[in-house]
């Protein structure tokens, strides 16, 4: 009798749960994005981009971009001379539809002349 009792409890606790969906196991915690980015839907994103600075955010890798005499660097935490800067405040504009592990590419292609005007010094007279 008392093994048909205990067979019947784990017989409903197994169907319990089944019930309950699926059930993800991960060896760590997902880290929580940093604060200053707060997504108002849900899209895939690798890299946050910062205009004001010429930084990049690697959301998976969790490392900061800057170009730091002519070489990109990765870095966990900001070099000194930006860390007087408030990111939590500043404006960031999410890179879309690049997943690349090279952002020079993405920069050169799309921030490299950011801020920069377009007219050369020489005036052609037409």
């Amino acid at each position: 009798m008392k093994k048909a009792i205990l067979f019947l409890g784990l017989f409903l606790a197994l169907s319990g749960f089944q019930a309950c969906g699926p059930v993800i196991v991960s060896h760590r915690l997902a880290d929580p994005p940093p604060p200053w980015f707060y997504p108002h839907r849900v899209e895939t994103v690798r890299y946050v981009f910062f205009p004001e600075f010429s930084i990049y955010y690697d959301l998976s890798a969790r490392t900061y971009i800057y170009l730091d005499g002519g070489v990109w660097r990765r870095n966990k935490v900001l070099p000194p001379r930006y860390r007087s800067y408030n990111l939590n405040r500043s404006r960031y504009e999410r890179v879309r539809n690049y997943f690349d592990d090279n952002i020079e590419r993405y920069h050169n292609q799309n921030n490299s002349n950011r801020g920069r005007s377009n007219k050369s010094g020489v005036r052609r007279n037409n």
